[in-house]
């Protein structure tokens, strides 16, 4: 992700969460050491994606990742969140973990595919009280079915 990259960001961050993100919460997370943000393009070079990753130590974390509305359903999602997979094998980090909204099923069905497990919840996390649900994916799970 560039400073050229954060207007359609923001559009997309705007398009999809009730309390979206601000221009200074990308800018701070593409200054932040262990932070990765990346971005999604289509052919003909727009954004129709981002995913911000943050490592901690051994482990990392999926902040914010959307898709815009118009490429939904192509596979965008599932290539980020592949990326982070591969960037945690990469580096070595054996969890990747995330919450999701509990009504965002989309969602939820796509990281269930991907090996992710609930393994809790944040009672009334989000602005409208919905909860939160606590998603990881052991790197190791994942290469134990990759080698198989």
């Amino acid at each position: 992700m560039s400073i050229e990259d954060l207007d359609a960001v923001l559009e997309i961050e705007s398009a999809s969460f009730p309390r979206p993100w601000t221009r200074r919460h990308f800018l701070d997370e593409m200054d932040s050491p262990g932070s990765y943000p990346m971005v999604a393009l289509t052919a003909d070079g727009k954004v129709a994606g981002y995913l911000c990753l943050k490592q901690v130590l051994d482990e990392a974390e999926i902040l914010d990742v959307a898709v815009d509305p118009a490429c939904r359903g192509c596979g965008i999602g599932r290539a980020l969140v592949d990326w982070a997979v591969a960037f945690c094998r990469g580096h070595k980090l054996y969890l990747l973990c995330l919450e999701v909204r509990v009504g965002n099923h989309e969602a939820i069905s796509l990281y269930r595919r991907l090996g992710f497990a609930e393994v809790g919840r944040r009672k009334n996390y989000y602005e409208n009280g919905d909860d939160a649900i606590l998603m990881d994916l052991s790197i190791a799970q994942v290469e134990e079915c990759d080698a198989v």
